[in-house]
């Protein structure tokens, strides 16, 4: 994989995208879970949005450069 992308001749590192793809996932899975009512378990549902968060970054950022 490319280390940059060209988007109109602006080069753009190829963490970005996963990473906005990664925040378009957290925050569906942050709504789900907030219907379900999992956050009110949680001790701190701020931070367990985080690790989910990274989780969700770095398992796409494995799948892309492994």
């Amino acid at each position: 994989m490319p280390r940059e992308l060209a988007v109109f001749g602006i080069l753009i590192p190829t963490l970005l995208p996963i990473f906005l793809a990664s925040l378009l996932l957290q925050g569906a899975l942050d709504w789900v879970l907030g219907h379900a009512g999992l956050y009110r378990r949680a001790w701190h549902p701020a931070l367990v949005r985080l690790c989910l968060l990274v989780c969700i970054f770095s398992a796409l950022t494995l799948v892309l450069y492994s």
